[in-house]
């Protein structure tokens, strides 16, 4: 019988490997054309890795918790018949879960593949640097021109403090940091390394949004439909971004540059078993609340059931996170790189406030937090944009159009 060697195929967006979360099978299982082999977690996403044929495994490569390269040997399989095949075609991977898209993971540095342009490379060579040994700014670790004439012009780092160990003892409990929560860790270090964060803080009073947020679910019972407050919040944070567009940018940071999104894709935190994941509703601008609701739903649906598709984690603008069922006062949340902006969302409570005519009065106060990338928003612009979008929570008949 013919054995067939499967290679781990290009899941694109420049992913050059991934590390094996979970093995859907072992050596001596049968398997059919299109059944799930292995789970892979990437930069961008959990993707499950279907056979391209029928067959037997006669063995696995590499371990959970281990990387797996691109265009590597994945799987080993005994055909049922005939010679092997070079392999045409690869059925797509499935998309089960995204992590966090604060920023692309920068990989190990091994010389093999290290990420750089051709001209970045000529570049390295005559000026005979090992490319290695270049700490990378660009998308997923990519080595830049700027970091090229950054690290030839410093002197020679110290060498880097050894990390402490945990001393044990007999009650610990040890848990691998591997997986979606090992991707989370890295793409929000990387955030905060490259990213200056600021925030801004502000309460507002909420209590006519959640009146005409109980009024809408009042009517929509009948059909089963139920707004939470984030489709409002949502289209207020559009309707503030189209005022201030550098607040609906991607920061670029290969090129340097500042890409102002002439669309609205609004990221929507979701906390999952394995950890938070921001899928997005795009052309939030172009959907009712009513339809907003839906996106959300579905999309928090797929991703606590790790169904997510490619293009439901990709493109966003501008991230929502909201924190209002656990309680707190308020949080600072980090930046969803390269996005260049984020809300938090917190927890509506009844208290009592002095109103305009001096009265005191009970009112549903709530906070909201911003996290904004200081090269690119500063403070004034950032306070701009967050009091562009308090009128439409404060006073959301001015978003009762968008129902419709």
């Amino acid at each position: 019988m013919a054995t067939f060697e499967f290679k781990l195929p290009d899941i694109g967006e420049g992913v050059v490997e991934g590390e094996i979360v979970k093995w859907l099978v072992k050596a001596g299982d049968p398997v059919v054309e299109d059944q799930g082999l292995v789970e892979v977690m990437t930069d961008k996403a959990t993707v499950t890795i279907p056979s391209p044929k029928a067959g037997r495994v006669v063995r696995t490569v590499g371990a959970e918790g281990e990387t797996a390269k691109v265009h590597h040997t994945l799987v080993v399989l005994e055909l049922a018949g005939g010679s092997p095949e070079p392999l045409a075609a690869v059925a797509a991977p499935v998309v089960t879960a995204a992590p966090v898209v604060t920023a692309a993971a920068a990989p190990t540095k091994g010389s093999e593949r290290v990420l750089a342009t051709p001209v970045v490379r000529r570049m390295a060579r005559e000026l005979g640097i090992a490319l290695g040994s270049v700490p990378g700014t660009g998308p997923q670790g990519r080595v830049t021109k700027s970091d090229l004439e950054a690290f030839r012009g410093r002197p020679a780092p110290a060498p880097a403090p050894k990390a402490q160990a945990v001393l044990p003892s007999p009650e610990d409990k040890r848990l691998p940091v591997r997986g979606l929560r090992k991707r989370i860790a890295e793409n929000l270090t990387r955030s905060k390394q490259l990213a200056p964060h600021y925030h801004f803080v502000e309460e507002l009073d909420v209590t006519k949004l959640l009146a005409v947020r109980d009024e809408v679910n009042r009517k929509l019972a009948p059909s089963g439909e139920k707004l939470s407050l984030l489709p409002f919040l949502v289209k207020a944070s559009v309707a503030a971004l189209k005022k201030n567009p550098r607040c609906n940018a991607n920061m670029d940071e290969e090129r340097q540059e500042l890409v102002l999104r002439g669309v609205y894709n609004v990221g929507i935190a979701v906390a999952t078993d394995e950890g938070l994941v921001v899928p997005v509703v795009h052309g939030a601008d172009r959907l009712s609340m009513r339809e907003i609701a839906k996106e959300i739903a579905r999309l928090s649906e797929a991703a606590r059931g790790r169904r997510l598709a490619s293009a439901d984690v990709a493109g966003g603008t501008f991230t929502i996170t909201s924190l209002g069922a656990q309680g707190g006062l308020f949080a600072t949340p980090i930046l969803n790189h390269p996005e260049v902006a984020i809300m938090g969302v917190h927890k509506a409570r009844k208290r009592p406030i002095v109103d305009e005519d001096g009265a005191i009065v009970v009112r549903d106060m709530m906070y909201l937090s911003w996290a904004f990338d200081h090269r690119n928003v500063d403070g004034a612009e950032g306070a701009r944009f967050a009091y562009d979008l308090l009128p439409y929570v404060t006073n959301p008949e001015l978003l009762l159009a968008e129902l419709v």
